[in-house]
């Protein structure tokens, strides 16, 4: 056979038991297939059969425990609803009660105001009545005296003024009858002079200033013309001049330091520039009143700095300066403030505290006495307003509250205050107390005085023997400086208590100022 037709032939035989074998394979593989499917769907079954017996038996127990659940909240809501409404009900009678009472108090205040009002009526009936009867008995006594009631006024004022003539005439006779019985105890008064000599030395050190004067010419020429220049000094700065036979000085008087201090500046100025007038005198009294204000901030300035207290309000430290002409019981309050500054700091630094803010604390905590003789109310009280006022530390503003017990210390720098301020108080030599009676009889005799209409201001001399009251001219007339100067000596007979009696000086002087052009 020819090779090709044998190469046709096995080719044929290969591509037909290719063919055969594919047939073969794709049967046994499609058995193979529809058995494993077979298998898988039975398995499915089983699987979706198994999980709707769980489902089931899950969401029968879902439904158990939501019907339990629910049985339970249902109970809890009703036994909260019991408990709401019992409360309710007993809100319900509360407020029933209390409508009850608000209906018996309605009733009873509009009784009350039944009777008030009944009451004001009759009060307004008996004020007319009273009105009525006082015109009657007016115009009666009009009728009787044969005099109108203005002629009555001018005749009490004569009966007055002859009774204070009586009086001041009886006084100058008692004045004599009593120099003459002291002038027996002038012998004990000598020896008693001896032992007040330390006492004499303090009282001058605090209420007392001496200005040294060139000669003795310069006497004249402050005293002025008829007194002029003197009374106009005395007048402006409420301090008295005393000169005596003291060679080349003037003694000035005065229980206020700032005053005294102010008279002695103007005065040395104006022995300095040697013309001295009413003028003159005023224009140097102002200067000398705002030198004292430099020296006020200095000195505040300078204790804030031997302190080492920093960021203090301007107006505060000028205050401390104030402070400086300021005496508690005879002792310095600047100098107790620093000093109770200085303990305060020490006692903080041995105990772990802020040193500075118990400086800080010690150094205000009598701020309040700077301005207690201007304004109502404890040294205590005016310096919490002060450190509130300037927006001082709340700690700070407790020691200056709580220094001496008003309030309770909130907190360990109070504590330390309290401790330093009677540290300083209670030294041996720290305090006077009568050197503090005396300046507090002054400043009562003063306040006194200004409490009557009328009144400009009214200066303490001659150590509280005499009142000075400068009148307002368009307000108090000379009629009636006799009874003012009367009611003042009343008043000061009945309101204090003072050895041998104090001359009550009233003046009423009228000023007409114009300028040449």
């Amino acid at each position: 056979m020819p090779i090709v037709a044998v190469i046709g032939i096995a080719l044929a035989c290969i591509i037909l038991t290719a063919v055969i074998t594919g047939a073969l394979v794709s049967s046994h593989q499609k058995k193979v297939y529809e058995n494993t499917i077979g298998n898988a769907e039975d398995k499915a079954r089983e699987i979706i059969d198994e999980a709707l017996k769980t489902a089931e038996n899950t969401k029968r127990e879902s439904l158990l425990e939501i019907k339990e659940e629910s049985i339970k909240t249902k109970n809890e809501l009703d036994k909260e609803i019991k408990e709401r409404r019992a409360e309710a009900q007993r809100f319900e009678r509360r407020v029933q009660q209390k409508e009850e009472n608000v209906d018996k108090k309605a009733d009873a205040i509009e009784k009350r105001e039944q009777s008030l009002t009944a009451k004001e009526e009759s009060l307004n009936k008996l004020k007319a009545e009273v009105a009525k009867l006082n015109e009657q008995r007016v115009q009666e006594l009009e009728r009787i005296s044969g005099l109108t009631s203005e002629q009555a006024k001018e005749h009490l004022l004569k009966i007055v003024e002859e009774d204070v003539k009586h009086e001041t005439a009886v006084m100058i006779k008692e004045m004599e009858s009593r120099a003459k019985e002291e002038a027996d105890k002038k012998a004990k008064e000598y020896v008693v002079s001896s032992i007040q000599r330390c006492a004499a030395d303090h009282v001058s050190e605090t209420t007392i200033s001496v200005v040294q004067l060139p000669s003795d010419e310069m006497k004249g020429r402050i005293i002025g013309r008829e007194g002029r220049n003197i009374r106009t000094l005395e007048t402006m700065t409420g301090v008295d001049l005393i000169i005596d036979d003291t060679p080349e000085a003037v003694v000035l008087s005065g229980f206020d330091p700032i005053r005294r201090e102010v008279a002695r500046i103007a005065l040395e100025k104006l022995i300095v520039d040697g013309r001295i007038h009413p003028a003159r005198i005023e224009e140097m009294v102002e200067k000398a009143q705002r030198e004292v204000e430099n020296i006020i901030k200095e000195e505040g300035e300078n204790a804030t700095l031997e302190v080492g207290v920093h960021g203090l309000h301007p107006e505060l430290v000028r205050l401390l300066g104030r402070l400086k002409y300021r005496t508690s019981y005879g002792q310095n309050v600047l100098k107790h403030s620093i000093e109770v500054a200085h303990l305060s700091g020490l006692l903080a630094s041995e105990i772990g505290l802020d040193v500075r803010t118990a400086k800080r604390a010690g150094l205000l905590h009598d701020i309040g006495k700077a301005v207690d003789h201007d304004m109502e109310g404890s040294h205590v009280q005016l310096g919490t307003e002060l450190c509130r006022k300037y927006k001082e530390n709340p700690i700070v503003i407790n020691a200056v509250e709580a220094h001496h017990g008003d309030v309770e210390p909130t907190s360990l720098v109070a504590c330390i205050v309290q401790a330093a301020d009677t540290i300083s108080a209670a030294r041996p030599g720290a305090r006077r107390e009568t050197l503090e009676t005396y300046t507090s009889r002054l400043k009562q005799l003063e306040d006194i005085t200004n409490n009557f209409k009328g009144v400009d201001k009214s200066f303490a001399i001659q150590a509280g023997r005499e009142v000075r009251v400068m009148v307002v001219p368009e307000q108090v007339t000379d009629a009636d400086m006799v009874l003012l100067a009367r009611d003042i000596s009343k008043q000061i007979e009945a309101e204090m208590q003072y050895p041998g009696q104090i001359k009550v000086n009233v003046i009423r002087e009228s000023r007409v100022t114009d300028y040449a052009k």
